[in-house]
């Protein structure tokens, strides 16, 4: 009898090596624009709101970890191939090696106006892109791509949040200062765009500069910018956030400040503790080796996503487990307390909104009392009326034909 046993035994074992060996790699592609400004040390160092702490690699390398699991029922192991490129053109070219690889799955880490020029050179490919770097509003109207997909909310969804906080608090005017950059105008139309759709008015918009010039003294100095009429709140629009670092408590007014710094609304934050975020903060801030931002967080839910969707679909057919993906059925936890799924007019994915201070997690958003006919998460960000998608069809890319 012990022979037998140990004849079985010794069966099964010699049977996992050739179970573990039969798994097929299904690989998601990451990959990194390496010239990424946001990514020098001496920004990294400063650690401003809303901007990168550092590369967000680790958090997808964190969710290829979680996988076995999930794999084990369609014998698929999910690996992570990295690539990086110095230009949009090695960019593209990276994305179709992979391709040609097998992979259709790819998460990028790049900022708007690169990625904008990477999905138009890829749209005819079988691949879809998850943008997990860059808020532009842009990249989900006028520039949306049938296969691109964002996982980072969009500026509009954390402009909504603000203005839905402020009237909860009911504090009902504000003062914007605008940055001289491109992307603070485009945050500056978020904010306008929210006010205008939650009620809350504009006082006054002023445009800063920074630097201590004392011949610009009504474009650097806090007390001039901030000292005429009155208001509950001040937005600053700046998405380099060198400058919004010195608002808070400096405004010639005891008003609460909000936007890039003060009130911040974002994707993710490390203080987060509700519905299972603790234990996943904790993951992610081993894998990183310091705290992690909502950047972190997106490239972790991208892979989330593509498991999810090459799971449910029951298949790793790209064409069925994107339809998927991109479809009604699929449900998303991203530790936010609200079931998620990738809008169907323009790709980003549906999701709350956390308000913090720096070191907390005050709020989160849709706050209560927000409602949509269809689903509460699209009181953040454009709902499919008032998109500005040409392609109605952005969820629903042609068909591949038949893909590995």
């Amino acid at each position: 009898m012990r022979a037998m046993l140990a004849t079985v035994a010794l069966g099964l074992l010699a049977l996992l090596p050739m179970a573990r060996a039969a798994d097929t790699p299904f690989r998601i592609g990451y990959l990194e624009w390496s010239e990424d400004p946001r990514y020098r040390a001496e920004r990294l160092k400063a650690q401003y709101p809303l901007q990168p702490w550092g590369r967000p690699y680790a958090g997808a390398a964190q969710a290829i970890s979680e996988t076995a699991f999930s794999g084990a029922a369609l014998k698929l192991k999910f690996e992570l191939l990295k690539r990086e490129a110095a230009d949009v053109a090695g960019m593209a070219d990276a994305v179709k090696a992979m391709v040609t690889a097998g992979i259709h799955y790819v998460i990028v880490d790049a900022d708007g106006p690169v990625l904008a020029d990477l999905a138009k050179r890829t749209a005819a490919l079988p691949v879809t892109l998850f943008n997990i770097a860059a808020a532009q509003d842009s990249l989900r109207g006028a520039q949306c791509q049938s296969r691109l997909l964002h996982v980072l909310p969009n500026h509009a969804m954390l402009t909504d949040a603000l203005a839905q906080y402020l009237v909860l608090r009911r504090w009902a005017s504000v003062l914007v200062l605008q940055g001289p950059n491109p992307a603070d105008a485009e945050l500056a139309a978020a904010w306008a765009r929210s006010a205008k759709r939650f009620g809350i008015k504009t006082v006054d918009s002023k445009p800063f500069k920074l630097g201590q010039d004392p011949r610009e003294r009504e474009l650097n100095n806090l007390q001039l910018l901030t000292g005429s009429k009155d208001y509950d709140a001040v937005f600053v629009a700046d998405t380099d956030g060198e400058f919004a670092r010195a608002v808070p408590y400096q405004t010639a007014k005891p008003r609460v400040v909000i936007g890039a710094a003060g009130l911040v609304a974002d994707g993710w934050h490390w203080s987060w503790e509700r519905d299972g975020a603790r234990q996943l903060n904790n993951r992610l801030i081993k894998a990183a080796g310091r705290q992690v931002t909502s950047y972190d967080w997106a490239a972790w839910m991208a892979v989330k996503s593509v498991v999810e969707a090459v799971v449910r679909a029951g298949t790793p057919d790209y064409d069925k487990s994107d339809a998927y993906l991109r479809g009604p059925d699929i449900v998303l936890d991203g530790f936010k307390g609200f079931r998620m799924g990738y809008r169907p007019w323009d790709g980003q994915l549906r999701q709350p909104v956390l308000l913090n201070t720096g070191n907390w997690a005050i709020a989160i958003a849709p706050i209560e009392g927000f409602l949509d006919p269809v689903n509460n998460l699209d009181t953040l960000g454009f709902d499919s009326k008032e998109t500005a998608c040409s392609k109605s069809s952005a969820s629903k890319p042609a068909a591949a034909g038949a893909s590995k």
